[in-house]
């Protein structure tokens, strides 16, 4: 089976909002959720390292993220910031948690800021063990208001931060999904010095108008770790997902789009019913994702899987097909079946974000 990269997963928000544990496999994090409310709000656990083993999941980009206060939807929310100064303490907290967890656990799990770290958790995934391999730890910023000013973004990347999305909801650096609106002089000023340091710009969850900004504007490395393709969603609601236009304008700039295999954004107008999935969306769909990017791009080198687990949704909102993560193996016969060569979808499960991150993360 070919290695799998998630670039998006927001393993320490599950962790201090929820309590979740992912040592343990997602089976028995359901065992001791069930009936909670945690799974009324968020859904069953579809992540562990026992599945990331079972995936051969080697690295995960791992979010810094929390809501703002305005978006906050429930008592079960705990972890959201009023200002700038509250979202900085809780990222802080967040980043505490990846080091700690790795420290911890460090043939489980290690946070990987540069090639030579992600080589030697590839090189070990290469060979049999016994007693498992480690998953990599990439740290994501989901929307910049922890970022005071850009004055910090030294610091942060001393604390080992490689990709930042400026947006989740709006910021005073540009519009976000369901807040629309173009780049801000803030979030220019912010841009500068992200290059500076040659961060990757995530530009998952921001406004068309300040995406396509940011591609002419940016001049270092592009992403999007998790959208889906607004042409296969007819009527949706929200300025969430790529339109074409916005695709192709990552293709040129030789960045990678995650899809997420997340039935709301595979099917408008798919909503979950209370405790269940209301209606199934097979994983055919996100194999659909995946053949449109390839399509408009003329190759499979633009794609990946970016699968949000467990990022507000669980097992009741994904494709019947999908158990746990261990399940998006099952792309591999999907795509197949549509002509793709192996090397095509070894480099769609994983191959495509490691040449991003060999490419872009600092050597040592």
């Amino acid at each position: 089976m070919p290695l799998i990269v998630d670039s998006h997963a927001d393993l320490a928000w599950n962790m201090l909002n929820y309590g979740r544990d992912y040592t343990r496999a997602a089976a028995e994090t359901r065992r001791l959720e069930a009936g909670s409310p945690i799974v009324a709000h968020n859904g069953d656990s579809l992540v562990g390292w026992p599945d990331y083993q079972r995936a051969r999941v080697a690295a995960v980009f791992s979010t810094l993220y929390a809501p703002p206060i305005r978006w906050r939807t429930g008592e079960w929310e705990t972890l959201a910031y009023h200002d700038y100064d509250e979202a900085n303490c809780i990222y802080r907290d967040e980043l505490r948690l990846y080091d700690q967890l790795a420290e911890s656990h460090p043939d489980q799990f290690r946070l990987v800021c540069s090639t030579s770290e992600l080589n030697e958790i590839i090189a070990h995934w290469e060979k049999p063990s016994e007693t498992g391999h480690p998953v990599g730890l990439i740290l994501l910023m989901e929307g910049a208001e922890a970022v005071r000013s850009p004055d910090e973004l030294a610091e942060w990347w001393h604390l080992g931060l490689r990709h930042i999305g400026l947006a989740w909801a709006g910021t005073r650096y540009c519009g976000g999904t369901k807040e629309p609106g173009p780049l801000t002089d803030d979030g220019r000023r912010m841009l500068t010095v992200m290059a500076e340091f040659n961060f990757t710009l995530d530009l998952s969850h921001m406004d068309e108008e300040a995406a396509l900004q940011a591609l002419d504007f940016y001049s270092g490395p592009i992403v999007v770790t998790h959208a889906n393709c607004l042409a296969l969603l007819p009527n949706y609601p929200t300025n969430r997902h790529l339109s074409d236009r916005l695709i192709r304008g990552v293709v040129e700039r030789g960045g990678v789009i995650g899809v997420i295999p997340n039935n709301a954004f595979l099917k408008s107008g798919w909503l979950r019913a209370s405790g269940s999935r209301r209606e199934e969306v097979s994983l055919e769909a996100l194999a659909g994702h995946i053949d449109h990017i390839c399509q408009l791009s003329g190759n499979a080198r633009h794609v990946g899987i970016g699968s949000d687990f467990d990022g507000g949704f669980g097992l009741q909102s994904v494709p019947p097909e999908i158990d746990t993560i261990a399940d998006l193996q099952k792309l591999t016969s999907l795509l197949a079946a549509r002509g793709y060569l192996e090397t095509d979808v070894a480099a769609v499960l994983g191959g495509n974000w490691l040449t991003h991150l060999r490419t872009n993360l600092p050597k040592s």
